[in-house]
């Protein structure tokens, strides 16, 4: 369903929400342990605390190089200068409203137009965002029983993350002017230093380059969260991973971590390629990269010419 304009504008002020999402597509747990699970030393739970390390040092490159091998890293790279591809930015909950955010924070005069746009909207309606951030926690939920491609661990795990990003929202004070003023600037002043504000400019850029010049974007949506009252850096810092089962070159890994007041808890798939671990969700979007877009014929099968018979 397209975004109205006027909320499109207000994306922006309302970013800080959106990274518990992202995150979901790669952290899970249940219960929060100060110690190891079992299975913690095993090569698939390390690599999944890899990825994690990367976001923890705001390496937005070094997750995406360890997130396929080297072959499917480079095919990515050419689908995204192609326009076949934007991953891993696909995995971002309204990916598709990455780019005219961007273009409306890096914009000439954007905080003075944005700050207008939350003072006429947000500013110091606390009850109606707290009603609001319940709405979407409960529509969110009921989606996510129905509605998408998801698996069935999917499902549980987004759907706890969404719960627990309702009930932070609820109590967060996202009505606060000082707050969002602050919040505008900052991520005004991270979007201009990224200079990703078209498709174009991703495209120029490509995949590593772009990659590179959005970690800016990804430290100060960190920090607005912490702001906010969601450290994010605790969320990583105190993520516990551990397997689950291995059957040869496949394997499942249960991934724990804090996230607002609640422990949520689920599991992630991983395949061994080249003596290295990769969650099969990330090796399957790296392979829809190799597959025709739809509408192109198949290569066409060549046919040997017929051996001359004898007589």
């Amino acid at each position: 369903m397209p975004i109205a304009p006027n909320a499109r504008r207000a994306l922006p002020v309302l970013l800080p929400l959106l990274l518990p999402l992202l995150l979901a597509t790669l952290l899970v747990a249940c219960r929060r342990e100060p110690e190891e699970l079992a299975g913690a030393r095993s090569e698939p739970a390390a690599a999944v605390r890899e990825l994690v390390d990367h976001l923890r040092r705001d390496d937005v490159v070094g997750f995406a190089r360890a997130a396929v091998p080297p072959a499917d890293y480079a095919a990515l790279e050419t689908a995204w200068r192609e326009d076949r591809s934007r991953w891993p930015l696909t995995e971002l909950p309204l990916s598709r409203q990455l780019v005219p955010m961007l273009a409306a924070l890096s914009a000439p005069g954007s905080e003075q137009a944005l700050m207008r746009d939350f003072n006429r909207q947000f500013a110091r309606q606390d009850r109606d965002v707290r009603q609001a951030a319940r709405s979407l926690g409960l529509f969110g939920v009921q989606y996510l029983k129905k509605e998408g491609d998801y698996t069935p661990t999917q499902r549980l795990h987004y759907t706890q993350v969404v719960q627990t990003f309702s009930e932070w929202a609820q109590d967060a004070p996202l009505a606060d002017p000082a707050l969002a003023r602050n919040t505008i600037n900052r991520m005004a002043a991270a979007a201009r230093q990224a200079g990703l504000a078209s498709e174009a400019d991703l495209r120029e850029a490509g995949m590593d380059g772009s990659l590179r010049r959005l970690a800016p974007v990804f430290i100060e949506i960190k920090a607005s969260f912490a702001r906010y009252g969601l450290p994010l850096d605790t969320t990583l810092a105190d993520l516990r991973t551990g397997l689950v089962e291995q059957k040869g070159d496949r394997a499942t890994v249960r991934i724990h971590y804090p996230l607002g007041n609640r422990e949520i808890d689920s599991q992630v798939s991983l395949e061994r390629r080249d003596g290295r671990w990769y969650l099969s969700d990330y090796l399957r979007a790296a392979e829809a990269t190799r597959s025709p877009p739809p509408g192109d014929p198949a290569p066409e099968a060549t046919v040997p010419p017929p051996e001359p018979q004898g007589h």
